[in-house]
């Protein structure tokens, strides 16, 4: 059950019910997690504006995709792994990918590096090792490649937090990332 309410275009502000426009017009629904952060609309057009800007960088979307799923995996939210597997699913991405990518792998080996990096970033809550980032450039990561996976994980935590502290009531095809959130 959810601990921070999911706002309905009844219940929340007139700056959060035209941002549910946004989203019901891109999405065609309002994701329960939007519903959370439509509590503080400043924050709801934060997370909008991160993931717009993002979305203009140098990865595709199955790239963020990606990294939003493994960024999942290794915060054990359900909610996003949930979320995200529905999108990648969207974009054609198979099953056994979708699933390499919650625990951080892929056989390609860009994006296999790009989530190496990823998970460390996490994991390590941004302090990250030489080896670390010589491991990604290596692998032919440009500094610009590095930036922008710190970006995506940023705004990946982000979300996975909010739903951590909210138990948003998860409204995709549930997958369990088989760990237990802090």
């Amino acid at each position: 059950m959810a601990r921070i309410t999911q706002l309905s275009e009844t219940d929340a502000n007139p700056k959060a019910v035209a941002l549910f426009t946004v989203i019901k017009s891109k999405l065609g629904m309002v994701p329960n997690l939007y519903r959370v952060a439509a509590n503080q609309p400043a924050v709801l057009s934060g997370m909008l504006g991160l993931n717009e800007a993002l979305s203009g960088g140098g990865f595709d979307a199955r790239t963020r995709e990606a990294i939003a799923l493994a960024v999942a995996g290794t915060n054990g939210c359900d909610y996003c792994a949930s979320a995200h597997s529905a999108i990648s699913a969207g974009l054609n991405v198979a099953p056994l990918t979708v699933e390499a990518h919650l625990s951080g792998r892929s056989e390609d080996p860009r994006m296999a590096a790009i989530l190496r990096l990823s998970v460390a970033i996490e994991q390590m809550r941004g302090l990250v090792g030489d080896a670390d980032l010589a491991a990604a450039r290596d692998a032919g990561l440009s500094e610009a490649d590095i930036v922008e996976t710190v970006g995506n994980v940023v705004a990946n935590i982000f979300t996975n937090y909010l739903n951590h502290v909210a138990a948003t009531d998860i409204d995709f095809p549930i997958v369990n990332t088989g760990t237990a959130a802090a």
